[in-house]
């Protein structure tokens, strides 16, 4: 599965139920619930890049599949994690939270839970 490409957000549930079982606070959770984000993808075999851009805040995250790499969670914390595929899905697993990534068509669906 290639993931390269840039995305934008169409649309979110259980945005803020989800914002505050991993700890952000609600002024935050407040700005965030209406911002549409950009999501650029480069991969380049297993080695990928992804740039999250929302509002005025840049999110970029570098890594390798299968290996360890330092993540900058949604409340600014850093935590090393291994991003894996699995059945052509990218999945991660940091802080009680599993994220779920894939292409659907044309879409990027991101799945994640506490």
């Amino acid at each position: 599965m290639v993931f390269s490409g840039t995305y934008e957000l169409q649309s979110q549930e259980n945005f803020e139920a989800f914002m505050k079982a991993i700890g952000l606070p609600d002024d935050i959770i407040q700005k965030g619930k209406d911002v549409k984000s950009v999501t650029e993808i480069l991969q380049n075999g297993n080695h990928f890049v992804i740039t999250v851009t929302t509002g005025p805040r840049v999110q970029r995250t570098e890594f390798t599949i299968g290996e360890e790499t330092e993540i900058e969670t949604l409340n600014g914390e850093k935590v090393k994690s291994t991003f894996n595929l699995e059945d052509g899905k990218l999945v991660v697993k940091l802080k009680g939270v599993t994220s779920v990534t894939e292409i659907s068509g044309d879409s990027l669906i991101n799945v994640s839970f506490a």
